[in-house]
């Protein structure tokens, strides 16, 4: 568990990752902008700006020879890590240890509010919003927010997008969303969604 803001990791590994976020980040990358809170961070992160690590098929750039050779993966359909007890099939070592909690019924992930557990921390980041009503994803065509980018996506593309998929039945007309369509069809005497 972080000290500094209390979340929990799977690996200690994914831990110290997380806590040089906390640090000061004193080192900035003269191309970008970045920060890092290490020299060696920084050093690593300027191989993305010389290309030493470039996808010869997408031309996308990487901080690392691993990080490439997982990236690879992706155009070559190379899925090299498999459950043990299922025998599905992931392209990196990491995605197997986190599919395997599926498996174990593992749930490392507790939320201190309520005792509910996940295996994935991001689904614990998403759930602690229920308690702190925190929503940071914000409409930038009205004052709308969500607690995931998700919800933000299909309200812009909803609300705010002429795709109209939903269409009546008995007059044609079309909507943006199942909701809109169902308040609609009560217009339609003795019809029924």
């Amino acid at each position: 568990m972080c000290t500094n803001c209390e979340k929990e990791f799977a690996t200690e590994c994914a831990l110290k990752r997380h806590s040089e976020t906390h640090s000061d980040k004193i080192y900035s990358c003269a191309e970008c902008k970045k920060w890092f809170s290490a020299q060696s961070y920084l050093k690593k992160h300027m191989n993305i700006h010389s290309n030493k690590y470039k996808c010869s098929e997408c031309g996308k750039s990487f901080s690392s020879g691993c990080a490439l050779t997982a990236h690879r993966r992706i155009h070559s359909g190379e899925k090299p890590f498999e459950c043990s007890v299922c025998g599905k099939r992931f392209r990196i070592s990491g995605d197997v240890t986190r599919h395997s909690m599926i498996h174990s019924g593992e749930k490392p992930f507790k939320c201190r509010v309520c005792d509910k557990a996940f295996n994935r921390n991001g689904s614990l980041t998403v759930h602690l919003r229920i308690h702190t009503a925190d929503k940071p994803y914000k409409c930038s065509l009205c004052d709308k927010s969500f607690s995931r980018s998700s919800d933000l996506q299909n309200h812009e593309r909803r609300i705010h997008s002429n795709v109209r998929p939903h269409s009546c039945s008995y007059c044609g007309k079309q909507f943006a969303t199942v909701g809109e369509l169902k308040r609609h069809v009560r217009v339609h005497a003795g019809a029924k969604p």
